[in-house]
C-alpha cells in the first residue's frame, strides 16, 4: 500500500487508524495478509448527530459558493444531498441553523475562464502525469512554455497555486492557476518524491514564496493601536508576541526571505517598526522613499499648512 501510494507505511498506518476513528470497521486479515472492512461501511444519515451534520452542511454550502472557493461547486451540491436524505423532522431545524451562520473569507481570484485548466491539473494529478503549460511571468509580462510534474494543488489566502519541478527552471515552482492560459496533459509519468511536502517546500516562507539563504529573525514593535489585533491572529507558525507595558507589542517570527513580509509590515503604517534585522529595515526604508515620491504633491501640501500654524 505504501509502495503503490507512493507514501511512507507510517502515513498508511495513521490513515487507516483515521478511518477507524471515523466508524469505518477495518481488521487485518493474517491468513490473506490484507487490511479489510468488516461490513459494508455505509453510515444512515441519521447516524450522524446534529453538530456534524450542520458542520458539514455549513462547511460545504459557503465554500461551495464560487466566490469563496473557485471550482467547489460540487461541495454545494452534495450539501444539498445530504440534507435532502435526512429524515424530515431534522431538515427543517438545520436549515434554520445554516441559515443563521455564514463565513466571510478574504475577497478570492474567482479565476474565471480557468475551469478547463484546473481540470486537467486535477487529473494530471489523479493519473500521475505531467502537464505542459502555457503560463504569464508577471516579471516581464511574457508568456512562457514549461513541462511541469505536478506535485499538489495549493489554495492560499485568495487564489489555487499548482506547485511541481519545472522543467525550464529545473527546480519545484509555484504557479498562479489564475496565470495558467493553457494546459495540456503529457503521457509522461511522475513520480512525486517520497519526502515532497507543501511545509518542507515552503520552510518558513512568510506566505508562498521562500528565498533561497538562510531564515532570518524578524522583530517588529506595533503600536498601541493594532498591537491587540495583531496578537489576535496566528499569522506565521514561528511567530511569538510580547506585550509591552506601554501597551505596545514585538512580535518575533523566523521567515525564509523577507520580501513578502515587508508588505504585510507596511500595512501597517507608522503603526509599524521594524526593529531586526537591518535589511528588512532598510528594505522598509525604500518602499517609504518610493512612496514618498508618488505622494510628492500632498506631502508639501500639508507641510505648507502646517508651517503657518507654527508660526501662529
Amino acid at each position: 500500500m505504501a509502495q503503490e501510494c507512493e507514501v511512507s507505511r507510517r502515513t498508511i498506518f495513521r490513515d487507516l487508524e483515521l478511518l477507524r476513528e471515523a466508524g469505518i470497521p477495518i481488521r487485518y486479515d493474517p491468513e490473506r495478509e490484507r487490511y479489510e472492512t468488516q461490513e459494508t461501511p455505509l453510515v444512515p444519515p441519521e447516524e450522524f448527530c446534529f453538530e456534524e451534520v450542520l458542520a458539514l452542511l455549513v462547511l460545504c454550502y459557503e465554500m461551495g459558493d464560487e466566490r469563496n472557493l473557485p471550482f467547489f461547486a460540487a461541495a454545494r451540491s452534495a450539501a444539498l444531498k445530504l440534507q435532502a436524505c435526512l429524515p424530515a423532522r431534522q431538515q427543517e431545524r438545520l436549515r434554520r441553523a445554516a441559515e443563521s451562520i455564514e463565513i466571510h473569507l478574504p475577497q478570492t481570484n474567482p479565476l474565471f475562464g480557468r475551469q478547463e485548466v484546473f481540470g486537467r491539473l486535477l487529473e494530471a494529478l489523479a493519473e500521475r502525469r505531467a502537464v505542459r503549460i502555457r503560463y504569464y511571468r508577471i516579471q516581464d509580462g511574457q508568456f512562457a512554455l514549461t513541462k511541469v510534474s505536478p506535485y499538489r494543488l495549493l489554495f492560499s489566502r485568495r487564489s489555487w497555486y499548482l506547485i511541481g519541478r519545472s522543467t525550464v527552471h529545473r527546480a519545484v515552482r509555484t504557479f498562479n492557476v489564475g496565470r495558467i492560459q493553457e494546459a495540456t496533459l503529457l503521457e509522461d509519468r511522475v513520480r512525486i518524491p517520497r519526502r515532497f511536502s507543501i511545509d518542507r517546500y515552503l520552510r518558513n516562507a512568510w506566505h508562498l514564496i521562500p528565498e533561497p539563504g538562510r531564515d532570518r529573525e524578524v522583530h517588529v514593535r506595533f503600536g498601541p493601536k493594532v498591537a491587540t489585533n495583531v496578537a489576535e491572529v496566528i499569522w506565521h507558525k514561528t511567530q511569538r508576541v510580547e506585550f509591552r507595558s506601554d501597551g505596545s507589542l514585538d512580535f518575533y517570527a523566523k521567515v525564509s526571505g523577507l520580501n513578502e513580509i515587508s508588505w504585510w509590515i507596511l500595512g501597517y503604517g507608522d503603526q509599524a517598526e521594524v526593529l531586526d534585522p537591518p535589511e528588512l529595515r532598510k528594505l522598509i526604508a525604500r518602499h517609504i522613499a518610493h512612496l514618498t515620491q508618488v505622494y510628492q504633491p500632498e506631502i508639501e501640501a500639508l507641510a505648507q499648512s502646517v508651517e503657518p500654524s507654527r508660526k501662529n
